[in-house]
């Protein structure tokens, strides 16, 4: 283990997941917002994206929703974390996955690293980046009241 130059302590580094958090932003008669992502890996993924350093997830949900989407939302609770080491090509992250309602679904539109953000009906819902298809059918499984939504931090 390596000594502070200064202090003398121990100093370590860990090599921990990096924490995101996304949204399904549901709407009744328009489906789920999907983004077309501009960064790799490419493809349609649900809005989402890393949580700040001082941030907490509640907070990086609404803020990235904003940034990727144009939306304000309101945050129904947490569908799920999912954390499976393989779930980013890129390197090992975790997400706390949220319902959301949003407060005008007018204001969509694509941004930050979003290049085109629309709804989609569930039932045309295509392959999705990362493990977004797992999200989507747990989704499904609390709209069919098969699964509950844990309650977030107000």
């Amino acid at each position: 283990m390596k000594k502070c130059p200064h202090c003398q302590k121990d100093i370590s580094k860990y090599d921990n997941p990096y924490p995101t958090a996304d949204c399904i932003i549901y709407d009744d008669a328009k489906g789920i917002v999907l983004i077309e992502r501009n960064n790799e890996p490419h493809g349609l993924a649900l809005p989402g994206g890393f949580i700040d350093t001082g941030e907490s997830v509640e907070h990086a949900a609404i803020r990235e929703m904003k940034e990727e989407t144009g939306l304000d939302v309101e945050l129904l609770g947490v569908l799920g974390v999912y954390s499976d080491p393989k779930r980013d090509p890129r390197y090992h992250t975790l997400t706390v996955t949220f319902v959301a309602k949003a407060l005008d679904i007018r204001l969509l539109q694509a941004g930050d690293d979003a290049g085109a953000a629309r709804f989609y009906k569930i039932a045309d819902i295509p392959p999705l980046c990362f493990d977004h298809d797992i999200a989507i059918e747990h989704f499904k499984q609390y709209l069919n009241k098969e699964r509950c939504l844990m309650p977030c931090q107000k």
